[in-house]
């Protein structure tokens, strides 16, 4: 069973930046697709980032020049640095696992981006 664990959320200016963790245990987390997901209030959670077993990485058109995702498998954990933070990106930051056994979400942090 894997678990996931997010952490690095918070109240943060407009224009600021936050790291979010997303640190994993069980099965061997080099060989896990990693995903960061959010979820706004009243909406559906969406796709932020992905990041391969290779590091290749994407990202939706909305964060892909404030946003970068990473990860460190010698610390089983991935990371999405965002900077430039704005109000809508208010939301509950997700991180999950595909792996083969199956797809694993985190609690969620959340960021609340506000002056």
């Amino acid at each position: 069973q894997v678990q996931l664990v997010e952490s690095g959320g918070g109240l943060v200016q407009p224009g600021g930046s936050l790291r979010l963790s997303c640190v994993a245990s069980g099965g061997i987390f080099s060989g896990f697709f990693m995903a960061w997901y959010r979820q706004a209030p009243g909406q559906e959670r969406e796709l932020l980032a992905t990041i391969n077993t290779s590091h290749n990485k994407n990202y939706i058109d909305d964060v892909k020049d404030r946003f970068a995702i990473s990860r460190d498998n010698a610390k089983n954990t991935m990371y999405l640095e965002m900077n430039s933070l704005k109000p809508p990106d208010t939301a509950v930051y997700y991180c999950r696992a595909s792996t083969p056994t199956g797809n694993y979400w985190g609690q969620g942090t959340q960021v609340t981006v506000s002056s």
